[in-house]
């Protein structure tokens, strides 16, 4: 069964991603009159389809291959390589026949829409399931550093105030890849002002060891006032007093926190990490099919009652939600840079389908769900924009030197580069694939 959630959360996801980028280039072409011969979800390989009908010039359907989609501009050439199409002279609906600009603007729509989407979801997410934020001016006391803080300079109380020079809302800012990917910390110390660096490959510390182990808006916990007798957490070992600071394996990271991670592990089981008299322990604790383990307990609001946090509006979900879209974006640059540069493994950076399968994970959460579909529309915006013949980049680099230089490549020429590229994406997919085959044997 988890086996299918992964699977069914990839499918929908890229389906929803490829159908958006697709739209936007049929919209586009529609838009100066070019003709759109097909517009499919997933690839009708060998002319089988699972379900198609035409409306307008148009045939809709739905092909039997899930590995993406295509709409068939008339007049371009494309991964089909249907030279019998381009064999005529132009006609004045197909996109051959368009001034560059008008091609331009085709051949960028697609990846346009996946920014915008991915925008739309990032805010969606924030405003509807996030809700709220801690502002980093409600942090009064100070952080709390865990093991990584400390291993890089920090300390318990500093009050960090600005990143790279730049002053922050939210706290959970800290937590970002504009931190982890390296970066300078502005922080006040006993009323000093010091200047704390975060080291370039902080990021694969971060990776190996969790984000809980970074730092906190002080400790975080739950603090047990009330163990239900003959209750899962009784049987467990939980006593009044304990303080529950992790849950399987990670660090209490919000208000809503244990309700959310117990929710999830209805009728099964759950490791919780307490502090009792100054001690860490872990006690594997059942839990209900209420999603309940039998305590009452003072939530982290209420044991810093100073900590007021703010609300997502509308507008300020919109703000939020397109800087983390952008940091996205600006993440996979910075990834990208390390591989050409020798500094990542393309076998550690790079994921295929099974891999995004297991980041969506094998229980169906429609937070994460969003989470992970908005950050792979960004993924599916750059990839696409990369000056590879056979994507939009490789379209968008001829266009833009045809603009320039006036001189326009022959259909023999687009067609040997389609195919160069096609080999490139062939090669670059049969390397995910068996990069992620050979991860799931070896471990």
């Amino acid at each position: 069964m988890t086996g299918l959630i992964m699977a069914a959360q990839l499918i929908l996801g890229l389906s929803i991603l490829v159908a958006l980028h697709e739209l936007g280039h049929f919209l586009a072409a529609r838009a100066f009159g070019i003709k759109v011969e097909k517009f499919y979800l997933f690839f009708d390989a060998w002319g089988f389809k699972l379900f198609s009908f035409t409306k307008g010039d148009t045939e809709y359907g739905i092909g039997w291959l899930p590995l993406g989609g295509y709409v068939k501009i008339a007049g371009m050439i494309d991964e089909s390589l249907d030279k019998d199409a381009m064999a005529g002279p132009p006609q004045p609906w197909e996109f051959r026949s368009k001034p560059a600009w008008q091609r331009l603007i085709v051949m960028i729509a697609g990846v346009t829409m996946n920014v915008i989407l991915g925008i739309i979801i990032f805010s969606f997410t924030l405003l509807s399931f996030k809700k709220e934020y801690l502002p980093n001016s409600e942090v009064k006391n100070g952080i709390h550093a865990y093991k990584l803080g400390k291993d890089i300079g920090l300390q318990n109380g500093d009050k960090i105030t600005a990143i790279d020079g730049s002053s922050f809302e939210r706290f959970d800012d800290l937590l970002s890849s504009r931190v982890v990917f390296g970066s300078i910390l502005t922080v006040v110390r006993n009323e000093q002002t010091l200047e704390i660096e975060v080291p370039d490959n902080f990021y694969r510390t971060i990776a190996s060891e969790g984000r809980w182990n970074f730092i906190g808006s002080g400790e975080l916990l739950y603090e047990v006032n009330l163990v239900e007798d003959g209750e899962n957490a009784q049987k467990a070992g939980m006593k009044p007093g304990d303080k529950i600071i992790g849950i399987e394996g990670n660090r209490i990271s919000g208000i809503n926190d244990l309700p959310e991670k117990l929710e999830k592990f209805k009728n099964g089981k759950v490791q919780l990490t307490i502090k009792r008299d100054g001690k860490e322990m872990v006690i594997p604790t059942p839990v209900s099919e209420k999603g309940t383990i039998g305590i009452s307990y003072l939530t982290a609001s209420e044991i810093n009652p100073d900590y007021k946090l703010k609300e997502y509006t509308l507008t300020s979900a919109f703000k939020y939600g397109s800087a983390d879209a952008w940091e996205a974006l600006v993440s996979n640059i910075k990834g990208l840079k390390k591989i050409f540069a020798g500094e990542e493994k393309a076998t550690d950076a790079v994921q295929g389908p099974i891999g995004i399968a297991q980041i969506y994970g094998g229980t169906w959460d429609w937070s994460w769900f969003w989470r992970i579909t908005g950050l792979l529309s960004m993924v599916l915006a750059f990839m696409n924009i990369l000056p590879i013949p056979a994507l939009d980049g490789g379209h968008v680099i001829f266009l833009i030197i045809e603009s320039v230089t006036r001189y326009k490549f022959s259909d023999k020429f687009m067609e040997r580069s389609q195919m160069v590229g096609m080999v490139i994406l062939l090669s670059l997919m049969v390397f995910a694939v068996g990069n992620d085959v050979w991860k799931h044997i070896i471990n």
